[in-house]
């Protein structure tokens, strides 16, 4: 009867051991296109990161532990500038609050194995690619998967701002600047097709875009630190944003019919 039950937990775990490593390759392959792009984007970090005098190990460093673009690229303006520390605080917090919400949308999606440790690995590189990978499953998703998915982005992310400070100075100027310009680039390629196609995101845009400008050039405005700059426009663009264009709420009988389908193995506790 003892070898019967050896033999079966033995089978038990042989199968999970071979789901974890399918899922786990599953999340990698689904991860790579993110890879690709992190590399791209952290390498104009840590060009700018070596151009601020800071170290090639410290900027990866920087990149591993935090693993956010736009609050990277605003607290290394901060640095450069010699911004104080609850200006660094609340601009990255203002900036990466947007973090907590993902994550709380993604615990949707987990199942039961995941507990507090677990969670707070995923949240750790919870971005909006792979939050956006993740959300499109169907079903539930593994911490194997989760795993796959996430590592080689952070390991993208980290070599890409090294790869990038080490190549600072060894490429030509003009290439250097060009590259710097990378981030921005993004930032314009993800706005421009949601605002073509919702005025209210391309009001929320251009109110930010014209209280950065009167920040900049304005006399008295110019004198306020860049990270307060940031915060306060940003909360005026939403602000005027939730007053004049809120989203409108989904009719209740719409939402059951979304969730029409939908069995009770695919809905997370």
């Amino acid at each position: 009867m003892s070898n019967d039950n050896t033999e079966q937990q033995s089978a038990k775990s042989s199968d999970s051991a071979l789901f974890a490593k399918k899922e786990f390759r599953r999340g990698t392959i689904d991860g790579l296109p993110i890879v690709a792009g992190y590399f791209a984007v952290s390498f104009s970090f840590g060009i700018l990161a070596r151009s601020t005098g800071i170290d090639a190990f410290i900027a990866a460093l920087i990149s591993f532990t935090n693993v956010t673009s736009a609050g990277q690229f605003a607290g290394l303006g901060l640095i450069a500038e010699g911004g104080m520390y609850i200006e660094l605080f609340l601009t990255q917090l203002v900036i990466n609050l947007r973090y907590s919400l993902m994550s709380l949308s993604l615990t949707q999606k987990l199942g039961k194995e995941f507990g507090t440790a677990r969670r707070l690995i995923i949240a750790y590189a919870n971005t909006d690619e792979i939050f956006a990978v993740a959300s499109s499953q169907k079903g539930n998703v593994s911490f194997p998967y989760m795993l796959g998915l996430e590592i080689f982005p952070i390991l993208g992310w980290t070599a890409g701002t090294f790869a990038g400070a080490v190549a600072a100075g060894a490429l030509p100027g003009f290439i250097v600047s060009a590259l710097s310009v990378a981030l921005y680039a993004m930032f314009v390629a993800i706005v421009v097709p949601p605002a073509r196609e919702d005025k209210g995101i391309m009001a929320v845009a251009l109110i930010a875009m014209a209280f950065s400008l009167a920040f900049y050039y304005l006399p008295v405005l110019s004198e306020i630190g860049s990270g307060f700059r940031i915060i306060i426009c940003t909360l005026i663009a939403s602000a005027l944003g939730a007053a004049f264009f809120p989203v409108k709420e989904e009719p209740e009988n719409d939402r059951k019919d979304s969730l029409d389908g939908i069995s009770e193995s695919e809905v997370s506790v």
